[in-house]
């Protein structure tokens, strides 16, 4: 269970603690903050409501901790990781607990979380060493006009305090997608976990304790974000965020100051169907993507793009699926489990509620129970409606129906959002100019948006991020070149 057994130190009494200084801590204030189960609307848990001052604590010891680390091998710096690895999927169902109480994730759905993450820090210490043991060299008379008298030496070094923020929809998963590579290549880590996912985060960040990094290396830090989080992310010992999340984002990025940013910020991710797809295909993928996890995912397919001729069809053929998608509980595995908060919920119901007002056609009744929203898609949406381009974050699906691959084209780009996007169609030179003129950082060709495996690179472009993700993009972007130039005091060339 969670908070018993190896992780009976990480709480005290009803209060999880937080992490700093390879100690587990209690704030100074004695306040705490309430993480609210989505499917009772009753606290579930309480963490440590950490002060200005704590944080700044944990970045003086994650600066100092750093410069040790970074002269640990990298080898080393692998092996403990694997370790952290294997212990994050041995005590996998204690986390997979929090992760249903605290964000109503499915059960199976939240043991995959956990599986998958420990198989990604163990990857990214694969690639670390294959990456970051290598380096360039160069010389001097491969420019115009210089003889061979330099050799250029290149590596790759570490930033220094990486700061992450993962998002409540995958606590875990998109927090060691931050941790892992800032650790393999050098850098300390202090992670501000979401407070829907924080004791999920506690318990994973104990993983790492227990595996053995040096104190100060990985700090979690837990509290307000009205508090701590602008002083986090404007604080001068940062040489770097990681962030995943909402429009957050945005305010981020415009304070940060001249630090690297990786941000990913969601999407509105369009499907596009063409006369020729395989509609049985297309259905499955539409349930799929568009309503597991209820569609609190960045990748979950969020308007739907229809051409006219195939559109009744389709629609009934989703039809026919939704009907059969479960609703209740995560305990009981269901497929459509509550929204993350009650704010959550009105925002969506909002959006149904615009819809209705403006025509849309309702494939199924609206049906609400506190944060439990049952499954529903919208027919014959127009551009006029909330839904053709807000993000709802929940089971709700807007079908617009278009008469032409042009029109599909022009709604998708029209978006201030640019994630992913898939296209539908058994012509692959279709697809291929279809996805070229989609702007968005990956389109997926038959297939519903994902993000991963996770090495694959996930961007977004326009206001869906900057920079790029997965394994190897993440360790790239948290490490700067260093160049070391040897001068000889003549040209030199190797005769051979």
């Amino acid at each position: 269970m969670a908070g018993t057994g190896v992780f009976a130190e990480i709480i005290d009494g009803d209060v999880y603690k937080y992490y700093s200084e390879g100690e587990w801590r209690k704030a100074v204030s004695g306040k705490s903050v309430a993480i609210i189960n989505p499917t009772t609307r009753k606290t579930q848990y309480r963490v440590q409501a950490c002060s200005q001052e704590e944080v700044n604590k944990a970045m003086e010891i994650a600066k100092s901790a750093q410069k040790i680390w970074a002269k640990t091998p990298l080898w080393k710096r692998a092996e403990l990781l694997h370790k952290a690895a294997a212990i994050l999927k041995e005590h996998k169902a204690p986390i997979a607990e929090c992760l249903v109480k605290e964000i109503a994730k499915p059960a199976k759905d939240a043991v995959t979380e956990v599986v998958r993450s420990g198989d990604l820090v163990s990857y990214t210490a694969e690639e670390g060493v294959r990456i970051l043991g290598e380096g360039k060299f160069l010389v001097s008379d491969s420019f115009p006009g210089n003889e061979r008298s330099k050799y250029c030496l290149t590596s790759k070094i570490p930033l220094g305090v990486i700061l992450a923020i993962p998002p409540f929809n995958y606590p875990v998963n998109l927090a060691v997608s931050k941790i892992a590579p800032a650790l393999i290549a050098g850098n300390s880590i202090v992670l501000k976990p979401p407070t829907q996912g924080a004791v999920s985060a506690l318990h994973m960040v104990h993983c790492f304790h227990l595996a053995g990094f040096p104190k100060g290396v990985i700090s979690c830090v837990t509290g307000k974000g009205s508090e701590i989080g602008d002083f986090l992310t404007m604080h001068p010992g940062v040489n770097c965020i990681s962030f995943t999340g909402g429009d957050t984002g945005v305010a981020i990025s415009k304070k940060a100051g001249m630090i690297p940013l990786q941000m990913e910020l969601g999407g509105k991710d369009a499907c596009i169907v063409l006369e020729d797809a395989d509609l049985d295909l297309v259905a499955a993928n539409i349930v799929k993507g568009g309503f597991s996890y209820s569609g609190q995912r960045c990748t979950a397919v969020k308007v739907v793009l229809a051409m006219e001729s195939i559109a009744d069809t389709l629609v009934e053929k989703v039809n026919a699926k939704v009907a059969k998608l479960t609703v209740g509980p995560p305990e009981d595995d269901c497929d459509i489990t509550p929204v993350v908060s009650e704010s959550s919920a009105n925002f969506i119901e909002g959006l149904v509620m615009d819809a209705k007002q403006k025509g849309a056609t309702f494939c199924q009744e609206y049906r609400r129970e506190g944060n439990l929203i049952w499954p529903l898609l919208l027919d014959n949406v127009r551009p006029d409606m909330r839904i053709a381009w807000e993000e709802p974050f929940g089971p709700v699906l807007p079908v617009l129906r278009i008469n032409s691959v042009e029109e599909g084209i022009h709604h998708c780009n029209a978006s201030n959002f640019g994630l992913q996007g898939c296209v539908f169609t058994r012509d692959i030179n279709k697809a291929i100019l279809i996805s070229d003129a989609m702007e968005t950082g990956t389109v997926q060709i038959n297939s519903a948006p994902a993000r991963g495996p996770d090495h694959f690179p996930f961007q977004g472009l326009k206001d869906s991020g900057i920079g790029s993700q997965g394994i190897t993009n993440s360790i790239n972007m948290m490490t700067k070149i260093k160049s070391t130039v040897i001068n000889l005091p003549s040209p030199s060339y190797t005769m051979g």
